[in-house]
C-alpha cells in the first residue's frame, strides 16, 4: 500500500498496484458542482483567516496544486484538497483542476487524505489524532500499520491519539491554537480531569514553557501522601534515566519501585488498543530472547 511513501508530489499519494496494471489517474478540470465532499477528512477547523488569504491567492494565481477525487456513481468525491475546494466554491468557479485517482474503498480514501494533510503540516494536533483513532477504530488498523502508512513511529501515533484522553475545553484550545501539544502531553499523566483543568487553567494565566508543565506534572504524580513517622523510600539515582530509556523504547510511561535487590517495574497504559501493542512488544522481546 503506502508504507512511509512521503516524498513531495502528486506520487507519495498515489496507492501501489500489482505490476501491468493499467493506471488511469489524470489531470482533468472537473465542474465543481459535480464533487461531493468527503466524509471522513481528517481537516474540521477552517480559520477564516488562512482561508481568505487562499482566495486571495486562486484569485491572483489560480489553482496550483489540484485536489484529489475519486470517481463515484455520477460525479466524483472528494480525497484531499477541501480547503481549495471551499475556496473554488466561494469564488464562484465552474470548474477546478484535480487528479482523478482510482480508488474504491473508504479505507484507501481515508489514508490518502490524512496523508496529504500530514505531508503539508496542515493539520492541528486534535484533527490529527481522531484521524489516526478513525483508522484504529473504524478502519481496524493496528498503530503499526498506521504509522508504515504515514510515515511515523508508531509510539507517535499511540501518543497522538491519547490526546483525545483529555477534557473538551484543552482539545478545542489545541485545535485552535492556543495550546500547543506539547503542553497538553505532559497533562495526560495528573491523576484527574479536575487537575487537568486546573494546570490548563494555569499554563493559559502564567504563560507556562512546556519544560516547566512538565516538571509540574511530574512533581504532581511523584507526590503521594506519606504516613507520620514512616520512613521515606529512597529510589537509586539511575532508576530514572532508566525509566526515560524504557519511556523512550516502549512509548509509555514506566516506574521503577524499590532499590538495586528487589523492586518492580510499572508500565502505563491508555487504552485497549494500548495495552495490546505492550503486549506485541513483550512478546517480540521473548521470541528474541
Amino acid at each position: 500500500m503506502m508504507a512511509k511513501r512521503l516524498g513531495k508530489g502528486i506520487s507519495a499519494l498515489i496507492p501501489e498496484f500489482p505490476e501491468g496494471t493499467e493506471l488511469v489517474y489524470k489531470v482533468a478540470e472537473i465542474d465543481v458542482g459535480k464533487i461531493s465532499a468527503n466524509p471522513q477528512q481528517p481537516r474540521k477547523e477552517f480559520k477564516v483567516q488562512s482561508m481568505e488569504e487562499l482566495k486571495y491567492s486562486i484569485r491572483e494565481k489560480g489553482i496550483i496544486q489540484p485536489i484529489t477525487v475519486r470517481q463515484v456513481d455520477g460525479g466524483f468525491e472528494l480525497i484531499a484538497g477541501e480547503r481549495r475546494l471551499r475556496a473554488s466554491l466561494e469564488l464562484g468557479m465552474a470548474t477546478i483542476p484535480a487528479y482523478v485517482l482510482p480508488v474504491s474503498s473508504d479505507v484507501e480514501m481515508m489514508e490518502l487524505a490524512l496523508v496529504e494533510n500530514v505531508q503539508r503540516e496542515d493539520l492541528n494536533a486534535v484533527d490529527e489524532a481522531q484521524a489516526y483513532a478513525l483508522l484504529a477504530n473504524t478502519f481496524n488498523l493496528s498503530h503499526e500499520e498506521i504509522s508504515q502508512k504515514v510515515g511515523k513511529d508508531r509510539s507517535t501515533i499511540t501518543n497522538s491519539i491519547r490526546l483525545l484522553n483529555l477534557p473538551d475545553p484543552i482539545l478545542k484550545d489545541v485545535r485552535d491554537g492556543n495550546l500547543s501539544a506539547g503542553h497538553a502531553r505532559p497533562l495526560l499523566t495528573l491523576g484527574s480531569e479536575q487537575q487537568q483543568i486546573n494546570l490548563w487553567h494555569r499554563i493559559r494565566r502564567d504563560g507556562l514553557s512546556v519544560r516547566a508543565v512538565e516538571a509540574l506534572t511530574k512533581k504532581a504524580t511523584d507526590e503521594k501522601p506519606i504516613e507520620k513517622n514512616a520512613p521515606v523510600p529512597q529510589k537509586p539515582p539511575y532508576f530514572q534515566e532508566l525509566e526515560e530509556k524504557l519511556m523512550k523504547v516502549i512509548g509509555s510511561r514506566v516506574h521503577i519501585r524499590g532499590n538495586e535487590s528487589k523492586g518492580c517495574i510499572e508500565i502505563e497504559f491508555y487504552s485497549r488498543e494500548d495495552l495490546t501493542r505492550l503486549i506485541e512488544i513483550l512478546d517480540s522481546i521473548e521470541e528474541s530472547v
